[in-house]
């Protein structure tokens, strides 16, 4: 089974737990729109479930190891963020 971020978990505790239009109506967050932050949601949730949760098996086949003080990452997962780093576009 595929995963599938919890949207509307996260929905729920910004608008019921956090009080997200309190949030919003300060200076400092003035800009985070309930649109805004349902956009950065939806783009997080996508990069979970399309690039992230996909590596997983393959981190648990073949974790990320320590050499001579190096972190060696799990095979593929550096392809699979790079695009996400730099801003951009989608990693397979």
């Amino acid at each position: 089974m595929p995963y599938r971020a919890p949207l509307q978990d996260f929905r729920f505790l910004l608008d019921h737990v956090i009080g997200f239009d309190q949030v919003s109506g300060t200076g400092m967050f003035a800009e985070a729109t309930a649109e805004t932050t349902q956009a950065i949601l939806t783009e997080a949730a996508r990069l979970c479930e399309d690039v992230m949760a996909p590596l997983q098996r393959n981190g648990d086949l073949h974790p990320a190891r320590l050499e001579n003080g190096d972190v060696g990452p799990t095979p593929g997962f550096c392809p699979g963020v790079r695009p996400h780093e730099e801003g951009g576009g989608r990693g397979r």
